[in-house]
């Protein structure tokens, strides 16, 4: 057995220094040929909806408990509990142990172990967000309706205006030398408008997130709801061609986060990768790169530490249009005879899995206005539909419903809808035209610009 390096981490605070004491205490009662794991965490949130002016509901809840681990004769067996009182902390340790004694064996299956990179400290805590009143949260959703509602005469009512936060701590320790913390906090703020004209109804969203309260941008969030509820009155189908397409950040981020989801080692591991047996080669034209960047502290999915408490970096994976890397966690790295890329993603309730964690596309030149003036015909893009039904990550067939603008000679002209688009992923990658410089930085901790794939099929009348 290893002994655990009181050194290896500097908790944020008492809170984390306490559980990362519990997970400690609990990998340091490894027996011989053993090992354990413990992932530990406390978090809360509050969620505020309001409508017509009333809350129309108010959620305040918080949660505590421990995921453990215990690998021996290569049987993995895993239990977790929603507590930290310590007879529920030794029994999910003994459970742990009984389950795998039953489970089958995988050669592939053990815990992480050091591997010499160094944490990038991160502390995404501002107090402010716990400490908010709750009065302060019912002010503010309310606010918010009150804006969409006088944002436009055509605006007859908001479906919902909500507030919610979200703060947490954990810890993760073993007996083969892991330990870290680390805690956060976040909050945001959603919309959903209700237009009406002419016969004809459209809804819009807008949203606003940000580290502290004070990151809000109301003024934002409302001014986004108005507009995409407003500007697609008089909206048609158009003929059948072949376009450019213009996807805004939030939209860009959906594609970059399928492309994401099929550069994971246990996907290229088990065959249902299209870029399985590609690294090395150009995959995108050489506008696109992209990493996965927990280390960037503008991603609202940084962290210091992954699931298994190896420290998080930059993975590059493309660059320049070049695949350069698939992500693992340690059980795919070692089936695939690579190092953990600090990628394990998980929660209490479950063991680690390779995951993307803060992926983003570098920024490119321009804002999203250039870009659109620099396309002669296509659709600026406002919404998707059918993603479940007309997406398949595995053969890259992509094939979705949108709602837009048309855009002719550099300028947004007539909305459109009931119109499809088809490609697939390896074709739009090769095909991407141009990558904007307004990264935005998204609720999933995603970092994407607006970006113009050209040469798509539209599928309209």
């Amino acid at each position: 057995m290893t002994t655990l390096d009181p050194s290896v981490v500097d908790p944020p605070d008492d809170e984390c220094a306490d559980l990362l004491d519990t997970a400690r205490g609990v990998a340091g009662r490894a027996e011989p040929g053993e090992q354990v794991e413990a992932f530990v965490g406390r978090s809360g949130y509050t969620t505020v909806r309001v409508h017509a002016a009333e809350v129309e509901s108010f959620t305040a809840a918080s949660t505590a408990g421990i995921g453990v681990r215990v690998v021996r004769d290569h049987r993995q067996g895993f239990a977790w509990a929603g507590s930290l009182d310590d007879d529920v902390v030794e029994d999910a340790l003994a459970e742990a142990r009984d389950n795998a004694a039953f489970a089958e064996p995988d050669e592939w299956v053990g815990l992480a172990e050091p591997d010499g990179v160094e944490a990038v400290p991160f502390d995404a805590f501002d107090p402010a967000v716990v400490d908010l009143p709750a009065d302060r949260k019912i002010e503010l959703a309310l606010e918010l309706e009150r804006m969409v509602r006088a944002g436009d005469p055509r605006i007859t009512g908001v479906r919902v205006a909500s507030f919610s936060d979200s703060s947490g701590r954990f810890a993760v320790a073993t007996n083969t030398g892991i330990a870290g913390s680390g805690r956060g906090a976040w909050c945001s703020m959603g919309v959903l408008a209700l237009a009406a004209d002419a016969g004809e109804t459209y809804t819009g969203n807008g949203s606003t997130v940000g580290f502290s309260p004070d990151d809000l941008d109301l003024d934002e969030a409302a001014a986004d709801a108005v507009l995409r509820a407003t500007r697609l009155f008089g909206a048609r189908a158009v003929p059948s061609q072949r376009v450019s397409v213009i996807l805004e950040p939030r939209l860009a981020a959906s594609v970059v986060g399928l492309l994401g989801g099929t550069l994971t080692g246990e996907r290229v591991l088990k065959g249902r990768s299209p870029f399985a047996d590609r690294l090395g080669e150009s995959i995108a034209t050489s506008a696109l790169t992209l990493v996965d960047d927990p280390t960037d502290h503008r991603s609202f999915g940084a962290e210091a530490y992954d699931g298994e408490g190896l420290a998080c970096r930059r993975n590059v994976l493309v660059a320049d249009g070049v695949l350069q890397a698939f992500l693992h966690d340690s059980a795919s790295g070692r089936r695939a005879g690579r190092p953990s890329t600090g990628s394990a993603v998980r929660g209490i309730s479950s063991t680690p899995t390779v995951g993307c964690q803060a992926l983003a596309v570098a920024p490119g030149a321009g804002t999203q206005e250039a870009l659109i003036a620099s396309v002669d015909t296509g659709i600026y893009v406002q919404s998707m539909t059918g993603w479940h039904s007309g997406v398949n990550a595995v053969s890259g067939d992509f094939s979705v419903g949108v709602e837009g603008l048309m855009v002719r000679n550099g300028q947004l002209a007539e909305p459109v809808r009931e119109v499809t688009i088809a490609s697939t992923l390896q074709r739009m990658l090769l095909d991407v035209a141009a990558v904007g410089a307004d990264v935005d930085w998204l609720p999933g901790g995603t970092g994407c610009p607006t970006v113009v794939i050209a040469d798509l099929s539209l599928g309209g009348t």
